[in-house]
């Protein structure tokens, strides 16, 4: 049953909101707990679909799998398959389970990666850095094949960080044998979680991320271990972006700063203030808001994700603001939408203002220049992504008058009961199953 989202914007959101745990980060440490056949907990885990796809990967692998308020108990005594060529619904998250399943059972077997379509996001690195490894792999028409009779350490660098990859080479080389390193490796939060997690089962990881390096010996055998999910730092930016978006305020309870350190320092620019509370930090408008010139880039820069919600809240600006995105090729396409809701976007292959990024002269169109403040209002939208679709739900909430928003199974994939959540904000959202 496919649900819609009726929307009657112009409402302030005001109030407070608990951040989740973070979807990217928990779904990486049940992948981890495959390593091990003894149990692990993963506390502060979110009711999201992807978890739910996770889930399923790890059952039909052998893991037995408790999902209790947050809590996610898991253990694999053994592993039933390691050949998984289809799965019912399907994410980026079986690819990360290749070193796993080859170090439990010596081949493994996963669909081809599915996931939102937000550019060119091939597993090249992945391949690449798992066969310098030891790894061979044969493409199959739906899957990749994998097997391994020797996994050993080896240098790894990437041209340019890459999470995947980067989280796929740690969960091979700490059961492998000898020293992997990692150089202009990825080092998200959400990596550093699954570290953690990793040291807890055993593992031995050095971890410089201020240059991007990692060092990992690996072991003969890993337990399990007890972790909680870091807060989900899409979800902190989300609720900002909604409540400025529509001139409200919002208290963001257990608030880390550090995971978005990089967001606050463009609000100061745009004319938001933030206040530290008891309970964790309140936003709201300090008056007018002006034009920001954002670069997208890895941790620890603006992240790729913030910038589709922000981007409504900049309609809102006066002036220009711009918004050069560096890590996918095509996050753009949900612009279309807030042009016909009223906003002025134009998007286009430069990087004028901005140093020649990779996707410079190659016909990406990876520059967005937003010019405001415009009057949004209401309009029938389809969600084709998680990111573009709470864009669509923030400006539907912005806009005068209703919207009817489609493809909520995108933001259930990313976002645990959203519109809920958003109600008890004060906004006028109904989810109607059709």
């Amino acid at each position: 049953m496919e649900s819609v989202f009726r929307i009657e914007g112009g409402v302030p959101l005001r109030g407070s909101v608990s951040i989740r745990g973070s979807k990217n980060a928990a779904s990486k440490l049940m992948v981890a707990s495959l390593l091990s056949d003894a149990p692990s907990v993963i506390g502060n885990v979110p009711q999201s679909l992807e978890i739910g796809i996770t889930r399923e990967l790890c059952e039909v692998v052998g893991s037995r799998v408790e999902l209790q308020g947050g809590e996610c108990r898991i253990e694999t005594k053994e592993i039933r398959t390691s050949l998984v060529p289809e799965l019912s619904r399907r994410n980026r998250i079986p690819i990360l389970a290749v070193g796993p399943l080859l170090h439990r059972s010596g081949v493994a077997e996963v669909p081809v990666p599915g996931g939102d379509a937000i550019g060119h996001r091939p597993i090249d690195f992945h391949i690449a850095a798992l066969e310098a490894m030891g790894v061979v792999f044969e493409r199959r028409p739906n899957s990749y094949y994998a097997e391994a009779k020797r996994i050993r350490g080896a240098d790894i660098e990437f041209p340019h960080p890459s999470v995947g990859a980067t989280e796929n080479v740690i969960l091979t080389a700490v059961l492998a044998e000898g020293k992997t390193t990692i150089q202009n490796a990825a080092v998200e939060p959400e990596i550093m979680n699954l570290v953690e997690m990793l040291h807890g089962m055993g593992a031995k990881i050095f971890a410089e991320p201020a240059k991007r390096f990692f060092e990992i010996h690996g072991v003969s055998s890993l337990s399990g271990a007890n972790i909680s999910v870091i807060p989900d730092r899409n979800e902190i930016i989300s609720f900002i972006s909604a409540a400025l978006a529509t001139r409200g305020d919002i208290l963001i309870e257990n608030m880390d700063e550090t995971l978005v350190e990089s967001f606050l320092a463009e609000l100061k620019k745009f004319g938001a203030e933030c206040e530290r509370h008891e309970r964790g930090m309140k936003f709201f408008p300090a008056g007018e808001y002006h034009g920001c010139a954002i670069e997208t880039s890895p941790h620890p820069g603006f992240m790729t994700d913030w910038q589709q919600p922000f981007v409504v809240a900049l309609t809102q600006a006066r002036g220009e603001s711009v918004i050069h995105e560096t890590v996918y090729d095509d996050r753009f396409g949900y612009c279309k939408d807030l042009k016909r809701m009223g906003a002025d976007i134009s998007v286009s292959d430069d990087c004028n203002g901005f140093p020649p990024c990779r996707f410079f002269a190659k016909g990406f169109a990876h520059i967005a220049r937003i010019q405001g403040p415009r009057k949004l209002h209401g309009a029938h939208l389809v969600i084709k992504d998680i990111r573009a679709g709470i864009a669509h739900v923030i400006a539907a909430l912005a806009a005068d008058g209703e919207s009817m928003i489609q493809g909520v199974h995108h933001l259930d994939r990313g976002y645990e009961h959203i519109d809920e959540r958003l109600v008890s904000l004060g906004a006028r959202i109904r989810r109607i199953d059709e």
